[in-house]
């Protein structure tokens, strides 16, 4: 027996509901290209986001990075100059000795404002990094630096150039920089903390942080080969023309 299926006149072609279901189709298709469309663009807006988000935090850690290793150089140099201190007290035979291995001690932190003023001053960077807390740690750390470089180095090195501590015995035994020291213990220890805090909050190993070092300091080694070349270049012109200018002085043109 055959069973012969026919389709309804409804839906035949010319037919009103063979014209809506024709529209439904269509409808749905276009639904569904917009949709993959917006939703492709939302999807490539996110990941431009999340790596501008990253590279922005990356350069924020890694200036927090240098600048606490800064911070860290002069409060162990500091240790030393104490440590001298107390070396001459108890031996004054030292004196000489001692005092020549201070005198070349690093007393000021090594660091530039340029990426704190680019984090700090732009509303659109913070709110590419999108985490309220991040920004205010890094606020702090910013804040104890400039107090670290005022209350410890600054200091510091006033008392050094007004006293001039190490002409004598006296002097460099007189010196006293115990309250630099334990400002120089506290900021540093609150610094590490807002960094080790940092680095939690936005998922930041020592190990992306020594690969970004790394890559940083090519860049900056590229940049110095730049300039070492240009400055050959440069010398190299000078050079020729102070020769012509002698060759010109020994046929005595008139």
């Amino acid at each position: 027996m055959n069973i012969k299926l026919h389709t309804p006149k409804s839906l035949k072609n010319g037919s009103g509901m063979s014209s809506l279901k024709q529209f439904l189709l269509s409808l749905f298709a276009t639904t569904v290209s917009i949709a993959l469309t917006f939703g492709t663009a939302a999807v490539i807006d996110h990941h431009k986001q999340q790596k501008a988000k990253r590279e922005i935090v990356m350069m924020v850690m890694y200036d927090m990075y240098n600048s606490l290793q800064s911070v860290e150089e002069v409060d162990a140099n500091i240790r030393k100059l104490i440590e001298g201190q107390r070396q001459i007290a108890e031996d004054p035979a030292k004196f000489d000795e001692v005092v020549r291995g201070r005198m070349a001690l690093v007393l000021s932190t090594d660091y530039t404002e340029t990426v704190e003023r680019v984090f700090s001053s732009s509303i659109e960077t913070i709110n590419t990094v999108g985490n309220v807390l991040f920004t205010e740690n890094v606020a702090d750390f910013y804040r104890e630096r400039k107090m670290y470089n005022e209350t410890v180095c600054d200091s510091l090195m006033a008392k050094i150039v007004r006293e001039s501590p190490y002409s004598s015995l006296k002097g460099t035994l007189d010196l006293d920089i115990m309250m630099e020291a334990l400002m120089s213990n506290a900021i540093r220890y609150d610094m590490r903390y807002r960094y080790a805090q940092c680095q939690q909050m936005m998922n930041v190993t020592d190990k992306e942080i020594a690969a970004y070092r790394k890559q940083r300091a090519l860049m900056e080694k590229s940049s110095l080969d730049y300039e070492a070349a240009e400055d050959s270049a440069r010398n190299e012109v000078i050079d020729i023309v102070k020769a012509t200018e002698e060759a010109k002085k020994k046929l005595k043109l008139e």
